[in-house]
């Protein structure tokens, strides 16, 4: 069953103690019966989570994370920690998880030329995996406040490096220098759209075009709609649509996940921000929002 736990972490006291305990635990490695295989083992539980080769190795959740915790606060300055939260979510029988950081007092306002105001902060996603289903990876991007949608910028924020080769802090310290005004470049942006007016007609077609299933697009628009009587007519509340669809998953906006019991819940939603990243740097979205 998918699993998200809501904390509220302040990074000045990092403990793996305030991790949740469906990830506090160490890894073990044990022989298996296939050749070249064996299995990954919670040290707590003594439960078996998957077989992976005979040469992959990996840190635990609670140190790999911890490693990212502490190379932030190292890194940033005390006031942009202020009031930082983690949420977490797993999947794949907690051999998958997810670090979301929120650093809301690093942010910028966007606004409408209808008056709608709102902030996005910045955010730091880490991934991490214990069963050879996920190289580490950290990526940057932004929360907004007024709706809580979760925003990647691209895939040049991204560090990815495998489990095998761990977790290189010195490339993630360069990049921690830069991210921080991709951030600020990234609300630019988002004030671009916020100023440049759509044509639902324009809206319509651009979304037809750019997302192949027929029902998808029209929900989507739907969605757009919905975004428009709040925001007004511009790119930002079309973008807002989608990050919505990347965000949620139930009722609140007709993208309900199927339930196919296979405990990759946290997976699709991380999926769905990287098509949502993947629509804004599109060809279609890129002229709409000239």
């Amino acid at each position: 069953m998918d699993n998200v736990i809501a904390l509220n972490t302040n990074l000045s006291v990092n403990t793996f103690g305030d991790m949740p305990e469906s990830i506090n635990f160490g890894v073990v490695f044990e022989p298996s019966k296939a050749p070249l295989k064996k299995y990954v083992v919670n040290d707590k539980t003594g439960d078996c989570l998957d077989t992976v080769g005979n040469t992959f190795n990996c840190a635990s959740h609670p140190e790999f994370f911890g490693r990212v915790q502490d190379t932030m606060i190292e890194e940033l300055a005390v006031p942009d920690l202020e009031g930082a939260t983690c949420t977490y979510s797993v999947a794949r029988n907690t051999a998958w998880a997810l670090m979301d950081i929120s650093l809301p007092s690093v942010k910028v306002g966007i606004r409408t030329k209808t008056g709608f105001q709102t902030d996005v902060s910045w955010r730091a996603v880490a991934l991490h995996g214990i069963d050879g289903s996920c190289s580490n990876q950290v990526y940057f991007g932004g929360i907004e406040y007024f709706c809580s949608n979760g925003q990647i910028s691209g895939e040049y924020d991204r560090i990815k490096r495998k489990n095998t080769s761990g977790f290189v802090l010195d490339y993630f310290i360069k990049e921690l220098s830069v991210a921080r005004e991709r951030f600020y470049e990234h609300c630019n942006r988002l004030q671009t759209w916020a100023d440049k007016g759509t044509r639902s007609w324009e809206v319509k077609r651009m979304l037809e075009e750019l997302i192949t299933s027929k029902s998808k697009a029209v929900n989507m628009y739907n969605l757009y709609c919905d975004e428009v009587a709040v925001r007004g007519d511009n790119v930002y509340s079309l973008y807002s649509a989608m990050t919505n669809y990347s965000t949620y998953n139930d009722d609140r906006n007709g993208f309900n996940l199927r339930n196919t019991g296979h405990d990759t819940q946290a997976v699709s939603m991380w999926n769905r921000e990287h098509e949502v990243a993947k629509w804004i740097s599109s060809p279609q979205f890129g002229q709409l929002a000239a």
